[in-house]
């Protein structure tokens, strides 16, 4: 089934069935080539089937999936045979034929890259246009549906996990002493539910199962949104197998990553916070019921440093001359969008030297954190967690590391480095213990677009079919690369609660809110109830999660509370500076270009970069002003050498003013510090 959107609308539909089967864990062996600028290898998933899951995560699904029945089915094209590419094989005693299995005696359908294109086959969709119900329909094979999106997948096989020595321990019915499809799901069940304490015998279990033989190749089929992957004869989730292999590659046009140049001019790429998140990066189940765990390995050319959000601190694995691998893991299940990956020629900078403050893990706390930082029970699922840990809930300062490119190693030395260890005390001593036990800081090139990512919520998305499957609500807007209103509203909702209820009524709360709620989903229904059930009564002050929402999250424009605000800060003395500047620019544009000798020169203030901005804007409004005037503007800031929000409100003023000897400007702007240049939202009046 392909879907292609109404152009009217710009929905994102999340196509993973996730209530009849979940991934729970990821191992991806990939290798970066610049040159092509693709990403390839393979994808091996664990699944869990819903019989299982659904008794553990009731309460997950109740709070990120609606009620509704209504569902749609789509259909499936007969068996063909489709030459596909030969890909690296994982081990020698691997083997696999060339050919995939789609339609037999239809046309071939399939791209350049073995791609089966289903478009001809899409069926009618009922009440639901982007939800389809994949479940067990009768006679029908049952149908892994996952998220995905530019991605040339070439082979899908079953892993045979009974392969690998020492795991038929994990086989608990003594019936189950031929391999079969049963007993290789049964490895597979106890394997992803081994306790916490076992993570690190789990991790290299996936590892060896991940290098597997194949047992059979898997029907599969894509449309723009969706892999389908099935297996003639499994009906049910139950039958289908938990452990397969993607071979796949990315495409360079694909939306999940950059591949772009650092500040030095070196390539590199890097995740984006893309409105599709990681779906063009690997298949995978986009709907934040999905938490899982993974693993990678990524090989790239020597010069090159990789970077993942795992919990390890990777080190380079030389492989051969000019070729090294790196190998990252997380223990904590987690929505796939949260994954990050940056590959470039980036230097790690280390302090010259260390005081002894900033060495400083442990201090001593309050009784009022103390409350919030004992080793208690946890209501997430089962993994490593750092709160059960006594030494690690005092670590004040987590290890951590810092990557920049060559050209601004002098400045990370001065500024950057200094400014970490206090970061994170800070945190430490406002939310409590840190969830993660490292940190890696990156310095990503100017022309990182986003603040974050499309993550699917109840609030986002609309009608969920009993698949699981679902859309997010104008999750495609191009507009949102640019527009962070959603961002920016929720901070000054959190620093409107903070004046309104007082730092240490607030603070405390939200210290409370971590330890209780760390590694589960919620909503924000659950943080602005859980916030004023534990405030007093005199500190309401008439709030309620019905008008917090109304006021805040409901409602378009500048909540009536930061209207006020707004107009309070108007008087302050930082704006009546730019408001004299911007009449002092006025009166020079309105000057003819001969001036009497008497006349005296304008004398301008030093202005702040925010103030900069603010007097920008206010120019902007003017109808018209001079290439004089605009000269001696950017000849008296050195606008050029500003900040990019600086600098975009000057592009802004150029493009409307047609200053032809400023275009250089917007180029760089265009070209520095924006993601795809052709986005860009400056208009010619």
């Amino acid at each position: 089934m392909d879907i292609q959107l109404d152009p009217a609308r710009d929905d994102l539909p999340l196509m993973a069935n996730t209530s009849h089967i979940l991934v729970k864990h990821y191992v991806l062996d990939l290798d970066v080539d610049f040159e092509s600028q693709v990403i390839e290898g393979t994808i091996v998933l664990f699944l869990e089937d819903g019989n299982r899951f659904k008794k553990q995560n009731s309460s997950i699904e109740e709070a990120c999936q609606s009620e509704s029945n209504k569902a749609c089915k789509f259909g499936m094209p007969e068996p063909c045979h489709i030459p596909v590419t030969n890909a690296r094989t994982f081990s020698s005693e691997m083997e696999y034929n060339d050919f995939a299995i789609c339609s037999k005696g239809e046309k071939d359908t399939s791209d350049k890259d073995g791609n089966h294109d289903n478009q001809e086959h899409a069926s009618g969709i009922s009440s639901s246009k982007y939800c389809c119900d994949t479940g067990n329909h009768g006679s029908e094979d049952f149908l892994l549906v996952l998220d995905c999106c530019d991605l040339s997948v070439l082979k899908v096989e079953e892993v045979d996990v009974a392969a690998v020595p020492g795991l038929e321990k994990f086989t608990r019915s003594p019936e189950l002493t031929v391999v079969s499809e049963e007993f290789r799901n049964q490895i597979v069940r106890e394997l992803v539910t081994l306790p916490a304490n076992r993570w690190r015998e789990q991790l290299d279990y996936y590892a060896r199962c991940s290098q597997a033989p194949g047992c059979g190749e898997l029907l599969f089929d894509t449309d723009t949104w969706s892999l389908q992957i099935r297996k003639t004869g499994a009906q049910t989730a139950t039958d289908f197998p938990h452990a397969i292999r993607i071979w796949y590659k990315t495409k360079p046009e694909g939306r999940s990553v950059t591949w772009t140049s650092d500040q030095s001019g070196r390539p590199c790429v890097y995740t984006v916070g893309s409105p599709i998140n990681n779906r063009a990066l690997f298949p995978c189940q986009e709907p934040p019921v999905a938490m899982s765990t993974w693993q990678a390995t990524v090989r790239a050319a020597a010069s090159f440093v990789v970077l993942m959000s795992g919990e390890n601190s990777a080190k380079p694995t030389q492989l051969w001359e000019g070729c090294s691998s790196w190998y990252y893991y997380v223990t904590m299940p987690m929505p796939a969008s949260t994954f990050t990956i940056a590959v470039g020629c980036w230097t790690e900078m280390k302090m010259e030297t260390w005081s002894s403050n900033d060495l400083a893990t442990e201090r001593p706390f309050s009784p009022s954190e103390a409350n919030f930082r004992h080793v208690g029970v946890c209501s997430h699922m089962e993994y490593p967690c750092r709160f059960q840990n006594a030494s690690a809930t005092t670590q004040e300062i987590i290890p951590h590391r810092v990557f920049a490119p060559v050209c601004l190693t002098g400045a990370c030395q001065e500024t950057l480095l200094r400014l970490i260890p206090p970061c994170l005390s800070a945190a430490h001593s406002v939310l409590g213990t840190h969830p993660f036990s490292r940190l890696d800081v990156l310095i990503v090139p100017a022309n990182f677009p986003s603040l974050g990512m499309a993550r699917p919520s109840k609030d986002k998305t609309g009608h969920t079919s009993d698949s699981g499957a679902s859309v997010i609500k104008h999750g495609l807007n191009p507009e949102k690369i640019f527009m962070q209103v959603h961002y920016l509203k929720g901070y000054f909702l959190l620093r409107f609660l903070a004046k309104r209820l007082g730092d240490e009524t607030y603070f405390s709360f939200l210290r409370k809110f971590v330890h209780t709620f760390h590694g589960q989903l919620i909503l924000s229904q659950d943080f602005l109830q859980m916030l004023l059930e534990n405030i007093p009564e005199e500190k309401r002050l008439e709030l309620s999660v019905e008008n917090i929402y109304q006021d805040w999250l409901e409602s378009s424009g500048i909540p009536k509370a930061l209207q006020r605000e707004r107009r309070a800060g108007a008087e302050c003395g930082l704006a009546r500076q730019v408001r004299a500047e911007v009449t002092k620019w006025i009166r020079v544009n309105r000057r003819p270009r001969k001036r009497k000798r008497r006349e005296k020169e304008e004398v301008f203030e030093k202005l702040f970069p925010d103030q900069l901005v603010l007097l920008l804007e206010h120019l902007l409004e003017q109808k018209t002003l001079s290439p004089r005037t605009l000269q001696s503007l950017q000849r008296t800031y050195h606008l050029q050498d500003q900040d990019a929000e600086v600098r975009h409100r000057w592009c802004e003023l150029i493009v409307k003013h047609k200053f032809t000897k400023a275009y250089k400007s917007v180029e760089r702007f265009l070209q520095e510090d924006q993601e795809r240049p052709q986005q860009d939202s400056f208009v010619s009046s």
